[in-house]
């Protein structure tokens, strides 16, 4: 099959849609069209659902995707490489992440990038998904909370996020945080309990590493957000366990209070995922080293 048709798929697999590849690749719209009826007569199957807005891929189109996208890309880093003063950070760069700290971490971090002309594409989302995604050529840079392990997909920590329970002073007065870490079941009976979700994810992490015992009981408030759990916490519903870059200045101005300081604190390593084949591409590079420089500071 032609690499240009490749090319072509590729870019409308990313862009989600047909009007934007062809702003991407500097060609009409009507000819990306054309291009992508081609290769749908070619294959004999259809790759693209026309929507109201832009197009969604269809299985054939995933499988042709993450078998493709490894080699075009890197076809397009020897490319690169050979251009004498390439516009590098005209092209935009989809990275997927965690809706928190893609806001809280990252965009700052990438700053500096994007006033160079840097343009980013940002999808939220939960790990596992966005892994997929990566893996499937949907994004060229994911921020996972998980180590990737999939094959083709080179990853570098980041990281490690600080978890801290929680909870506003008016529930801090009421806790013997002496008698926490003895007997934290009887000690804690009573106190309404904040959840990012029923399986107490990061609550589960923090009673396991902190008090040896699992999570147990039923979330007074369960919302999808980590800061939905934070508001939450802040107005004293209750306590709950959250990453320490999240509520860092809450922590600081007293808002919320800290009810135990363990001498290792649980924590969560972060990571750095590209496919393999584009990690060393000169635009997923400069924000690779922009991220590690900043992410001490994190």
């Amino acid at each position: 099959m032609d690499l240009s048709l490749l090319r072509t798929f590729l870019a409308v697999y990313r862009a989600g849609s047909l009007t934007r590849a062809a702003g991407q690749l500097k060609i009409s719209q009507p000819t990306v069209t054309a291009q992508i009826r081609t290769m749908e007569n070619q294959l004999g199957q259809q790759l693209f659902q026309r929507l109201a807005r832009g197009v969604a891929p269809t299985s054939v189109a995933d499988e042709l995707a993450a078998g493709v996208a490894v080699h075009l890309d890197a076809l397009e880093a020897i490319s690169e490489r050979a251009l004498p003063t390439p516009d590098l950070l005209a092209k935009p760069l989809h990275l997927g992440g965690p809706a928190e700290l893609t806001s809280v971490r990252v965009l700052p971090a990438l700053a500096g990038l994007v006033n160079r002309g840097l343009k980013l594409r940002i999808t939220h989302g939960l790990a596992d998904d966005l892994l997929a995604g990566l893996a499937a050529a949907r994004f060229d840079v994911v921020i996972s909370t998980v180590r990737p392990r999939g094959r083709g997909l080179a990853a570098v920590p980041l990281a490690d996020e600080e978890f801290v329970l929680v909870c506003a002073p008016s529930w801090a007065d009421r806790i013997d945080r002496a008698a926490l870490t003895r007997d934290p079941i009887r000690t804690l009976r009573g106190v309404p309990l904040i959840a990012y979700a029923t399986e107490l994810p990061l609550i589960r992490r923090y009673w396991r590493a902190v008090f040896g015992i699992p999570a147990s009981g039923s979330p007074a408030v369960i919302v999808p957000s980590l800061w939905g759990v934070l508001a939450a916490a802040t107005a004293g519903i209750g306590i709950t366990v959250l990453p320490r870059y999240l509520c860092g200045r809450e922590l600081a101005d007293g808002s919320l209070v800290a009810l135990l300081s363990p001498a290792v604190p649980p924590v969560n390593t972060l990571y750095f995922a590209a496919r393999i084949g584009t990690d060393n591409l000169p635009l997923i590079s400069a924000v690779r080293t922009r991220l590690l420089d900043d992410a001490p500071n994190w």
